[in-house]
């Protein structure tokens, strides 16, 4: 049964269920969103300097830092899981969504501190233990914080292509984070004294995290009907998830592009740098792939009404494998680079609107077979899913690296080179291939889901 809006201007228990409507305000959207502001910051980052920061300006072995950045994810496979589970299980006053969001505010802001502070009197030896830690606090935070997080989003709304448009404007209210996060990276390039600079934005970066959290779970409104309706055992729950056939396709398609795309961030410093010579145009060449990536988002949210999300996300697989194949055809600074960065950027903005809604329709096909509501458990096993490859491809990374002979500040050979471009292009390009031809196989559409809904409100009219 739809529920009324109601105020979102307290974390009370008036606030609590005043959300499952079919068009959500903009208030709503707004406070989902903005967290994503502050992290795009310090995950532009993140993605694309923190490998490099740590190989040329603490000194740390690539193969070394790429490991630290494995381990951080198989914790995450202790974490995210656990937290995913629990979340699904809370009950409180403030929803069991927001609660673990307000916990887990300042601790990400400390745990990003950590990570682009260390301490300039530390050894080389007593940096890797520093940013083991750094790593330890920051995914545990991070994760305490965006499991919930994406779990509520799924929640806010049981619309159809409502969803879409809740992420998407998500995604588009991030670019602000994801612009800032580009200038921060230019200023970054230019700054004399790197360390100082990571130091002090990471410092102002972790106010803004832990201050935009709590604002977003103050106003949040959340379901209670939800509420004591997850599953009472952790393996039981998780097991759902991979027996309900469009997740588990879902997940398997999700993992193969995530290994693929991870390559890029990490890879784009060292090309500009040693591949092309274009390192003082990074970050143009960074705004020409991100901001397609936002800017045409409305095009993806009308695609998909009109033709289907399947076929939109479809399509934007293929038009990736277009454009990572003709990138890693380019040897040289020129035209060409500018063109297949702006394509895979269009491309690559799809998912980001799409993957979620498709997330939430299937969620509520296991409401359907269960009768339970554990959206936690989901995002636990996509977020997992797409930490462990992204770390699986750092590891692989920094090995190849390594063996490929790299040294850092010098002129790289030819086959050092090449895996480089490797890494940046071809990789993508043949996971998103195979991640395309594994998707031609999700079956779940827009009359599937009304079905699964009516049912759904079937139920919840004869039990009132």
């Amino acid at each position: 049964m739809t529920e009324k809006p109601n105020s979102f201007a307290t974390t009370s228990t008036a606030a609590i269920g005043a959300a499952g409507v079919d068009r959500l305000s903009l208030l709503v959207i707004w406070a989902y969103s903005v967290p994503q502001i502050a992290f795009g910051i310090m995950g532009m980052l993140f993605a694309t300097y923190l490998m490099k920061f740590a190989t040329d300006e603490l000194l740390i072995a690539p193969a070394v830092m790429g490991t630290l950045l494995f381990l951080s994810r198989l914790w995450d496979g202790v974490s995210d899981p656990l937290t995913g589970f629990l979340s699904d299980r809370t009950r409180s006053r403030y929803g069991r969504r927001r609660s673990w969001m307000l916990a887990a505010a300042v601790p990400t802001g400390l745990g990003l501190w950590m990570m682009w502070s260390p301490p300039l009197a530390l050894s080389v030896p007593q940096l890797v233990i520093w940013m083991a830690l750094a790593l330890f606090v920051y995914e545990t935070a991070s994760t305490m914080f965006v499991i919930p997080y994406g779990a509520l989003g799924m929640e806010l709304t049981p619309n159809y292509h409502e969803r879409t448009r809740l992420f998407g404007y998500r995604h588009m209210i991030g670019a602000i984070g994801t612009l800032l996060g580009l200038a921060a990276l230019q200023l970054m390039n230019m700054a004399e004294d790197k360390r100082e600079f990571a130091g002090e934005l990471s410092l102002l970066a972790s106010f803004l995290v832990a201050g935009l959290i709590l604002w977003s779970a103050r106003v949040l409104p959340e379901r209670s009907d939800f509420q004591g309706r997850a599953n009472k055992r952790i393996f039981s729950a998780f097991l759902d998830v991979i027996r309900n056939p469009h997740s588990r396709l879902l997940l398997i398609v999700y993992g193969v592009e995530t290994f693929g795309a991870a390559s890029i961030g990490l890879m784009v410093p060292y090309i500009v740098q040693y591949v092309l010579p274009m390192q003082a145009l990074m970050v143009p060449l960074l705004i020409t792939y991100i901001i397609p990536q936002f800017a045409f988002t409305p095009i993806w949210m009308a695609l998909a009404i009109k033709y289907g999300k399947k076929q939109v996300w479809l399509a934007a697989m293929l038009l990736s494998v277009v454009a990572f194949g003709g990138l890693f055809s380019v040897s040289e600074p020129g035209l060409l680079v500018w063109v297949w960065t702006f394509l895979a950027g269009f491309a690559g903005g799809c998912s980001a609107v799409i993957a979620p809604s498709i997330q939430a329709d299937v969620i509520d096909y296991d409401e359907y077979q269960t009768n339970e509501r554990k959206e936690g458990a989901y995002l636990s096993m996509w977020n997992l899913i797409r930490k462990g490859a992204g770390s699986l491809t750092a590891l692989a990374a920094g090995f190849a690296l390594q063996l490929a002979g790299f040294e850092p500040n010098i002129e790289q050979s030819e086959e050092t080179k090449l895996v480089m471009r490797g890494l940046l292009a071809l990789l993508p390009c043949i996971c998103y291939l195979i991640g395309a031809l594994l998707f031609m196989r999700f079956r779940f559409n827009e009359q599937d889901h009304a079905e699964v809904r009516a049912a759904l409100l079937a139920r919840r009219m004869d039990r009132t």
